[in-house]
Protein backbone atom coordinates (compact mmCIF):
# COMPACT_ATOMS: atom_id res chain seq x y z
CA UNK A 1 0.00 0.00 0.00
CA UNK A 2 1.38 3.38 -1.00
CA UNK A 3 1.57 6.11 1.67
CA UNK A 4 -0.26 9.31 0.86
CA UNK A 5 1.88 12.44 0.95
CA UNK A 6 1.02 14.93 3.67
CA UNK A 7 -1.39 12.53 5.35
CA UNK A 8 -0.08 13.76 8.70
CA UNK A 9 -2.69 16.23 10.07
CA UNK A 10 0.06 18.37 11.61
CA UNK A 11 1.83 18.82 8.28
CA UNK A 12 1.58 22.42 7.03
CA UNK A 13 -0.01 21.39 3.73
CA UNK A 14 -2.49 18.89 5.22
CA UNK A 15 -6.02 19.21 3.92
CA UNK A 16 -8.51 21.07 6.04
CA UNK A 17 -10.81 18.83 8.07
CA UNK A 18 -14.31 17.97 7.00
CA UNK A 19 -17.12 19.90 8.60
CA UNK A 20 -19.50 18.36 11.08
CA UNK A 21 -23.28 18.56 10.78
CA UNK A 22 -23.35 22.22 11.87
CA UNK A 23 -20.63 23.18 9.40
CA UNK A 24 -18.08 23.35 12.22
CA UNK A 25 -14.97 21.20 11.77
CA UNK A 26 -14.54 18.50 14.39
CA UNK A 27 -12.36 15.60 15.34
CA UNK A 28 -8.65 15.05 15.67
CA UNK A 29 -7.70 16.83 12.45
CA UNK A 30 -9.47 19.99 13.56
CA UNK A 31 -7.83 19.83 16.97
CA UNK A 32 -4.38 19.30 15.44
CA UNK A 33 -4.87 22.32 13.16
CA UNK A 34 -6.45 24.56 15.82
CA UNK A 35 -4.82 27.99 16.07
CA UNK A 36 -5.11 28.13 19.83
CA UNK A 37 -3.72 24.64 20.33
CA UNK A 38 -0.86 25.27 17.88
CA UNK A 39 0.05 28.50 19.69
CA UNK A 40 -0.01 26.77 23.09
CA UNK A 41 2.07 23.83 21.88
CA UNK A 42 4.66 26.10 20.26
CA UNK A 43 4.83 28.19 23.43
CA UNK A 44 5.23 25.18 25.72
CA UNK A 45 7.83 23.52 23.51
CA UNK A 46 9.83 26.72 23.22
CA UNK A 47 9.58 27.81 26.85
CA UNK A 48 10.60 24.33 28.05
CA UNK A 49 14.03 25.04 26.55
CA UNK A 50 14.43 28.23 28.60
CA UNK A 51 12.86 27.06 31.86
CA UNK A 52 16.04 25.35 33.04
CA UNK A 53 17.82 28.71 33.21
CA UNK A 54 15.10 30.23 35.38
CA UNK A 55 14.92 27.07 37.50
CA UNK A 56 18.67 27.22 38.15
CA UNK A 57 18.17 30.71 39.64
CA UNK A 58 15.05 29.65 41.57
CA UNK A 59 12.91 31.88 39.37
CA UNK A 60 9.69 31.40 37.48
CA UNK A 61 9.40 32.28 33.80
CA UNK A 62 6.97 35.13 34.60
CA UNK A 63 9.54 36.54 37.05
CA UNK A 64 12.13 36.40 34.28
CA UNK A 65 9.75 38.26 31.97
CA UNK A 66 9.44 41.03 34.57
CA UNK A 67 13.23 41.28 34.84
CA UNK A 68 13.41 41.46 31.03
CA UNK A 69 10.82 44.25 30.91
CA UNK A 70 12.79 46.23 33.50
CA UNK A 71 16.22 45.50 32.00
CA UNK A 72 16.31 48.69 29.92
CA UNK A 73 16.69 50.61 33.16
CA UNK A 74 13.49 52.64 32.91
CA UNK A 75 11.21 52.32 35.96
CA UNK A 76 7.84 50.89 35.01
CA UNK A 77 4.45 50.90 36.68
CA UNK A 78 2.42 47.79 37.41
CA UNK A 79 -0.03 48.38 34.55
CA UNK A 80 2.76 48.63 32.00
CA UNK A 81 4.42 45.50 33.41
CA UNK A 82 1.13 43.57 33.18
CA UNK A 83 0.80 44.49 29.52
CA UNK A 84 4.43 43.93 28.50
CA UNK A 85 4.80 40.68 30.41
CA UNK A 86 1.30 39.31 29.72
CA UNK A 87 0.66 38.80 33.42
CA UNK A 88 -2.59 39.37 35.31
CA UNK A 89 -2.48 42.00 38.09
CA UNK A 90 -2.89 39.58 41.04
CA UNK A 91 -0.03 37.44 39.73
CA UNK A 92 2.13 40.50 39.13
CA UNK A 93 1.62 41.60 42.73
CA UNK A 94 2.99 38.25 43.96
CA UNK A 95 5.87 38.38 41.46
CA UNK A 96 6.87 41.92 42.48
CA UNK A 97 6.77 40.94 46.16
CA UNK A 98 8.99 37.89 45.51
CA UNK A 99 11.48 39.87 43.40
CA UNK A 100 11.64 42.65 46.01
CA UNK A 101 12.22 40.12 48.81
CA UNK A 102 15.19 38.76 46.83
CA UNK A 103 16.57 42.27 46.38
CA UNK A 104 16.14 42.17 42.59
CA UNK A 105 13.77 45.12 42.26
CA UNK A 106 12.86 48.13 44.31
CA UNK A 107 10.04 50.61 44.36
CA UNK A 108 10.88 54.10 43.16
CA UNK A 109 9.21 57.37 44.02
CA UNK A 110 6.56 58.59 41.63
CA UNK A 111 4.71 61.90 41.50
CA UNK A 112 1.44 59.95 41.21
CA UNK A 113 1.02 58.10 44.50
CA UNK A 114 -1.49 55.73 42.88
CA UNK A 115 1.18 54.29 40.61
CA UNK A 116 3.48 51.56 41.85
CA UNK A 117 6.78 52.15 39.99
CA UNK A 118 9.63 49.63 40.18
CA UNK A 119 13.12 49.29 38.77
CA UNK A 120 15.85 46.67 38.80
CA UNK A 121 18.49 46.82 41.47
CA UNK A 122 22.11 46.22 40.45
CA UNK A 123 21.65 42.65 41.71
CA UNK A 124 18.54 42.27 39.52
CA UNK A 125 20.35 43.67 36.47
CA UNK A 126 23.29 41.33 37.06
CA UNK A 127 20.95 38.33 37.32
CA UNK A 128 19.13 39.34 34.15
CA UNK A 129 22.44 39.79 32.28
CA UNK A 130 23.58 36.37 33.49
CA UNK A 131 20.33 34.72 32.35
CA UNK A 132 20.63 36.33 28.92
CA UNK A 133 24.19 35.06 28.49
CA UNK A 134 23.22 31.56 29.66
CA UNK A 135 20.19 31.33 27.39
CA UNK A 136 21.65 32.97 24.28
CA UNK A 137 22.92 29.69 22.82
CA UNK A 138 19.45 28.16 23.16
CA UNK A 139 17.93 31.15 21.39
CA UNK A 140 20.49 30.82 18.60
CA UNK A 141 19.82 27.09 18.26
CA UNK A 142 16.10 27.72 17.82
CA UNK A 143 16.77 30.52 15.34
CA UNK A 144 19.14 28.34 13.34
CA UNK A 145 16.90 25.27 13.37
CA UNK A 146 13.80 27.24 12.38
CA UNK A 147 15.59 29.69 10.14
CA UNK A 148 16.33 33.33 10.89
CA UNK A 149 14.11 34.63 8.07
CA UNK A 150 11.24 32.33 9.05
CA UNK A 151 11.63 33.42 12.68
CA UNK A 152 11.38 37.08 11.71
CA UNK A 153 8.36 36.33 9.53
CA UNK A 154 6.73 34.34 12.35
CA UNK A 155 7.26 37.18 14.82
CA UNK A 156 5.87 39.70 12.33
CA UNK A 157 2.84 37.52 11.63
CA UNK A 158 2.16 36.85 15.32
CA UNK A 159 2.34 40.57 16.10
CA UNK A 160 0.03 41.30 13.17
CA UNK A 161 -2.39 38.61 14.35
CA UNK A 162 -2.40 40.15 17.84
CA UNK A 163 -3.05 43.63 16.46
CA UNK A 164 -5.87 42.38 14.23
CA UNK A 165 -7.57 40.39 16.97
CA UNK A 166 -7.26 43.32 19.39
CA UNK A 167 -9.04 45.50 16.82
CA UNK A 168 -11.92 43.06 16.34
CA UNK A 169 -15.16 43.93 18.15
CA UNK A 170 -15.44 42.37 21.58
CA UNK A 171 -17.64 39.27 21.67
CA UNK A 172 -20.93 39.85 23.41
Amino acid sequence: MKAQPNANPTHPTAATPTAGSAGIPSGREYYERSLTVALLRARESTMRRFKRYADAEDMTLPQWRVLRALADGEPLDAGTLCQRCVILPPSLTRILRALAERGLILQVACSDARRHMVTLTPKGKALFDDLVVQSEETRREIDQAFGTEKMQLLLDLLNELREITEDLPDPE
